[in-house]
């Protein structure tokens, strides 16, 4: 009997070749990290200007910086405009949102714990696995 090893993940990540769906019109995600056993998932989030992601919550952690572009960005009862090199940390639970501003795509580095069963699933559903 042959016993299958678990596949490892990756020690450098092919951005290029990266999984990648849809959250919804104007969100765009990219898994880097999160599909071989690890306990963390690191993503990145690109809200496309005119664009807006809604409030909503999850019982994730999430922390985080801005990879490129800016958004008005609202955590809680805070909100400011934030941009590329900006650092910011999302409670578990917490409301959240952005809004896009400009003309280039607001894009974060997320990095969440545990990982983000939801996007496992629409990464499956989108056949980009």
């Amino acid at each position: 009997m042959k016993i299958m090893k678990k596949p490892s993940p990756p020690y450098f990540i092919d951005l290029q070749n990266a999984p990648k769906f849809r959250q919804m019109e104007g969100l765009e995600t990219t898994i880097l990290t999160g599909l071989h056993g690890e306990k963390m998932m690191m993503v990145l989030n690109a809200t496309l200007p005119s664009h807006s992601v809604p409030t909503h919550s999850h019982p994730h952690e999430q922390i985080g910086v801005v990879y490129s572009g800016q958004a008005l960005l609202k955590i809680g009862e805070e909100e400011r405009v934030v941009k590329k090199g900006d650092f910011y940390c999302i409670p578990a639970s917490t409301p959240h949102s952005d809004v896009c501003i400009g003309d280039e795509p607001f894009v974060m580095l997320d990095v969440f714990y545990p990982l983000r069963e939801d996007f496992i699933k629409k990464l499956c559903a989108s056949g980009s696995r």
